[in-house]
C-alpha cells in the first residue's frame, strides 16, 4: 500500500468504501472495478454485519441488503479473489470482530492472505485488546489500520500510530458513519487536525466520515494525505435505483469525487 501513497506525493489518495455484496455481489466486482478506473486508490470493503455499531442507517441498508442476499465470509474473499484478476489496487477489509471470531481468527487471515487483502479495519476491536489480532496480522501480513477521532488522547494516537500498518483512518467527527454537511465535518476537523499531525507520525492519514463532495474532500484532507468517502456511494447508488445505465451514472459521481 506504501506505493500508493509515494504515487500520490502531490495529490490526495481517494479511498472508496463499498459493502460487500451491495447491491449484489457481481455488482460489487464491478463497482470495485469500476472505482478504480474513474481515480480511487484504495478499496475499502465492507464485511456485513447485523449490529454495525460505527455505521450510521445507510450503510446499515447496504449491510441488510447484502445480508438479505446471502453475502458470507467465503463470498467477501471470491470478490477480492475475481478482482485480483484484473487488478492490484489495495483492498482494505473493514468491518467488526463477530463475524471474524465466527469464521476463526487464523482461518480469516489465511484466506485473507491468499486472495490478497492489504489491509484490515474492525473498529470495534480497540488497540488496547487487539493482541490476538494483531498476532495473526503480523503473522499473515495482513496490517491492521487503526482509527483515531477528535476525542482521541495525544498518548492514544501515538500508540495507534505506532501499531498501524499502511495508514491511520481519522475519524472527522465524533459518532456514526453518514454524509454529512460540509462546514460540520471541517469545523471539526479544524480543531483536531494540529494534534493529528504532531501525533502521527509514522503513517499516513487518511481522514473519513461525512465527505460527500469534492470540494468536502479536497478541504477536509487538506492537511492529510487523503479521504474515504463510503455513505454518499450508497447513496448516491440507491439515488439511481431502478436506472438501467445507474452504473455509469454512478461511476461519473466518483469521477467528480476526484475531480470535481
Amino acid at each position: 500500500m506504501s506505493r500508493v501513497f509515494e504515487a500520490k506525493r502531490n495529490s490526495k489518495v481517494m479511498n472508496l468504501f463499498i459493502t460487500a455484496g451491495y447491491p449484489t455481489k457481481q455488482d460489487t466486482v464491478e463497482l470495485i472495478l469500476g472505482y478504480e478506473q474513474n481515480g480511487a486508490d484504495i478499496i475499502e470493503l465492507g464485511m456485513p454485519f447485523s449490529d454495525p455499531l460505527a455505521d450510521g442507517p445507510t450503510i446499515q441498508y447496504s449491510s441488510e441488503t447484502a445480508i438479505a442476499g446471502g453475502i458470507l465470509m467465503d463470498d467477501i474473499f471470491d470478490i477480492v479473489a475475481e478482482v485480483r484478476k484484473s487488478s492490484d489496487i489495495p483492498i482494505v477489509m473493514m468491518g467488526y470482530i463477530n463475524p471474524v471470531l465466527h469464521y476463526g481468527i487464523e482461518a480469516f487471515f489465511k484466506r485473507g492472505a491468499a486472495v490478497g487483502i492489504d489491509g484490515l479495519i474492525l473498529p470495534d476491536v480497540p488497540v488496547e485488546e487487539s493482541g490476538l489480532i494483531q498476532q495473526a496480522s503480523e503473522q499473515h501480513g495482513i496490517p491492521l489500520i487503526y482509527l483515531v477521532a477528535p476525542n482521541s488522547t495525544d498518548a492514544r494516537m501515538k500508540m495507534v500510530d505506532h501499531r498501524s500498518g499502511g495508514f491511520v483512518y481519522c475519524v472527522s467527527v465524533t459518532g456514526v458513519t453518514g454524509a454529512r454537511k460540509g462546514d460540520e465535518v471541517g469545523d471539526s476537523v479544524e480543531r483536531f487536525i494540529e494534534r493529528i499531525n504532531k501525533n502521527i507520525t509514522r503513517n499516513p492519514v487518511l481522514i473519513g466520515f461525512g465527505i460527500s463532495s469534492h470540494a468536502d474532500a479536497m478541504k477536509i484532507s487538506e492537511k492529510a494525505d487523503g479521504f474515504v468517502v463510503g455513505s454518499a456511494l450508497i447513496n448516491n447508488i440507491r439515488s439511481l435505483e431502478g436506472n438501467k445505465d445507474w452504473k455509469k451514472k454512478h461511476f461519473e459521481f466518483v469521477y467528480t469525487l476526484r475531480h470535481g
